[in-house]
Order: C-alpha cells, then sequence, then structure tokens
C-alpha cells in the first residue's frame, strides 16, 4: 500500500493547546496522496468525530488520477486542538480549508478542484461553496456529500449528543479499538 504524505498548514485564529509555533493560531493536519504535483486535486473531508486516514482506500485508489488530500479537522486526528472550545465552528473549519488550499495551490497550481465530504465534511464543503467570494484557487467542479443534507433532524442530533464526548478510557489500545 502506498502511505500518503503527512503535512501541516499553518491556520489563523484561536490558540493552539499543543505545539503550535508562534502561539496566535494553530495547525491543521492534512494527508496528501498520488503525485504533489497533479494539478487535479480532490479533498476528503471526514465527520465530526473521525479524521482524516478514514478515507485511506479511497484516497490510495483514486491518487491514480489526482492529487488527494484529507485533512484530519482541527481537534482530531494529528491537528492540534483550539484552547477555545467555542471556536469548534463552521467558519473555524471552512477558514482552515481556505488555508489549505491556498498552500497547496501555491505548491503546485490546482486547475481542477473536487470535494468529497462526509457528514461534518460536507456541511463545511457547502459552506465554503455556499458563500461568494471566498478566496478558492479555482472553483469546486464536483461536490459529493454524504451523510448530511440542507437540514438536519432533530433526532439525529440528539442521538449524535448521546454518544459525543463519551468514549470513556481503556487500558490499551486493543480495547479501544473493540470498543469502537
Amino acid at each position: 500500500m502506498t502511505e500518503p504524505r503527512l503535512c501541516y498548514v499553518p491556520c489563523p485564529g484561536a490558540a493552539a493547546k499543543s505545539n503550535a509555533p508562534d502561539h496566535t493560531g494553530h495547525r491543521m493536519a492534512y494527508w496528501q496522496w498520488g503525485d504533489p504535483a497533479n494539478p487535479h486535486v480532490v479533498v476528503c473531508v471526514h465527520g465530526l468525530t473521525r479524521q482524516g486516514r478514514d478515507f485511506d482506500v479511497l484516497a490510495q485508489s483514486l491518487s491514480q488520477f489526482a492529487r488527494v488530500i484529507c485533512p484530519d479537522v482541527v481537534g482530531r486526528g494529528q491537528s492540534d486542538w483550539l484552547q477555545d472550545p467555542q471556536a469548534y465552528q463552521l467558519p473555524t473549519y471552512a477558514g482552515d480549508m481556505l488555508a489549505m488550499l491556498a498552500q497547496v495551490h501555491g505548491e503546485a497550481p490546482i486547475t481542477t478542484l473536487d470535494w468529497l465530504g462526509t457528514s461534518m465534511g460536507g456541511l463545511i464543503g457547502m459552506a465554503l461553496l455556499g458563500t461568494p467570494g471566498l478566496p478558492l484557487p479555482v472553483p469546486v467542479r464536483r461536490l459529493v456529500l454524504n451523510d448530511i443534507g440542507p437540514t438536519l433532524d432533530v433526532a439525529a442530533l440528539q442521538r449524535i449528543a448521546s454518544y459525543l464526548g463519551k468514549t470513556g478510557r481503556f487500558d490499551t489500545l486493543q480495547q479501544a479499538a473493540d470498543a469502537m
């Protein structure tokens, strides 16, 4: 299996609790698959409690045709945590994605941009594409949404609230994996 390259982008906003160099923002991690010079970029953004490596199988397959970028949204995976818990909101996530796209575009120009978003990743995509005037490197050609729509059902939100943040403590990594 081809492995992705772990990259980081400095993002503006609330100070990070971890190791951001200047403490005026935070770092967001992203996994890059495929040829780093490929002008066709596919961004795959995960759901609320997930991380960028969720897309490994898909990203490996797509990397034959495109540069695939799978971010760890701030507070997840290899990304920093925010000092202010109130900052975990769509505007923060959208700003981080703009910073990431600017960095990716600066490393090798993007000519074709596609977005795949699962749940929260879909909301982030809709926020970016639905806000006129944002500095996207190129317009998004295709938006693929999974497990999200323009409205959220109250029962679904209540179900999510019932388990969010209640992960428990585990003595071993295997116990945590078994619980998942």
